[in-house]
């Protein structure tokens, strides 16, 4: 039907029973009946009607679980080199051990048929569920075209894939950092995202918008810069935004190592941090306290988050046709020598 939303996973049989009206068990054993019988009552039809209405497909591998784990489990990380991901990483690889996993890792590069030919081949090694994450936006779709016939959970980003997902609050974040900035004293704000397709750039730029809404602020689009999650990004960002007519006096960075490039272009211009220039990065990366001005920062629980997304994981692995709840852990601001001393709390 033209115009509708393309599902990013098949129903699961919870949500039959709740469309249905009936127990999950009942569902179950009624899809176990894959040809018409005399004297099916009403609700079985009722709850074949509404399967085949959502598109469920009944999955083998659901079916004979108990008979068919590994203890092994899939990941999927491009971008290991990065700090963050390695420590989210290390959660997932403790998590896994002492959970009694093997942990198959795949890191390709950061794009989107290679994540694809990696999710395969591990899908293929026959894990009992897989962990992905750094998946391309549109996620919804990219999950879909993947056809996934094992229990998959998102870690670090991916609110808009359609799979239960483990990551940090990144809203509250970029909030914490507008207002921050704000209560500072400064007024002409940028901000620095990542890639595009990340979720989680996304996600901390519209809550440091939702800051200088708040405030009766408006940013302009020329403030806002996107590139690669490093150092080489925010120094390509804060060359173009230094030379422009009217630079801003602030910056939020979408990640520590950007904001460390533009403290490397403030300091050849001579601006003094944080007199004339206030930077606030996020994740908290371990040197971030070390450098000759140390950075302010927004504190994501990396490691956490990690060990979050195996449990989700384990538990849609036990029971493959309840999805779990997300889990959201929270951040907080770490305010250091990068920006001013707080001129008014707001």
């Amino acid at each position: 039907m033209t115009g509708a939303r393309r599902n990013p996973r098949p129903p699961t049989m919870k949500e039959i029973a709740e469309r249905t009206g009936v127990h999950t068990s009942t569902v179950s054993r009624v899809l176990r009946q894959t040809e018409p019988v005399d004297g099916w009552s009403e609700s079985a039809l009722r709850i074949h009607e509404v399967a085949a209405e959502l598109g469920y497909r009944p999955n083998p591998w659901a079916a004979s679980l108990r008979t068919r784990r590994t203890t092994t489990i899939g990941a999927v990380m491009p971008r290991l080199t990065d700090g963050v991901v390695a420590t989210i990483y290390q959660g997932v690889e403790q998590a896994a051990r002492e959970s009694g996993y093997s942990l198959l890792l795949s890191s390709p590069p950061d794009d989107p048929a290679e994540q694809r030919a990696a999710i395969d081949l591990l899908a293929g090694r026959q894990v009992d569920g897989l962990l992905l994450s750094s998946l391309h936006s549109p996620a919804s779709e990219f999950v879909a075209d993947l056809g996934l016939s094992v229990p998959t959970v998102a870690v670090n980003r991916h609110a808009d894939s359609g799979l239960p997902y483990a990551g940090g609050d990144d809203h509250h974040g970029g909030l914490l950092a507008g207002r921050h900035l704000l209560a500072c004293g400064y007024r002409k704000l940028a901000v620095v995202g990542g890639p595009h397709h990340a979720t989680t750039s996304r996600d901390r730029i519209r809550g440091f918008v939702d800051a200088l809404t708040e405030a009766g602020i408006a940013l302009p689009n020329d403030y806002i810069k996107h590139g690669p999650f490093d150092v080489t990004g925010g120094i390509a960002a804060a060359t173009a935004l230094f030379d422009a007519i009217d630079p801003p006096d602030a910056i939020f960075a979408v990640s520590d190592s950007i904001a460390i490039g533009i403290l490397g272009v403030a300091r050849d211009r001579g601006l003094a941090i944080p007199e004339q220039l206030g930077v606030i990065g996020y994740n908290d990366i371990p040197f971030a306290a070390q450098l000759p001005v140390p950075l302010s920062t927004v504190v994501t629980p990396a490691h956490d988050i990690g060990a979050a997304g195996v449990r989700l994981l384990l538990e849609f692995i036990a029971d493959p046709d309840t999805v779990p709840a997300d889990i959201v852990l929270p951040v907080e601001l770490v305010a250091r020598g990068s920006t001013r001393a707080l001129a008014a709390l707001i």
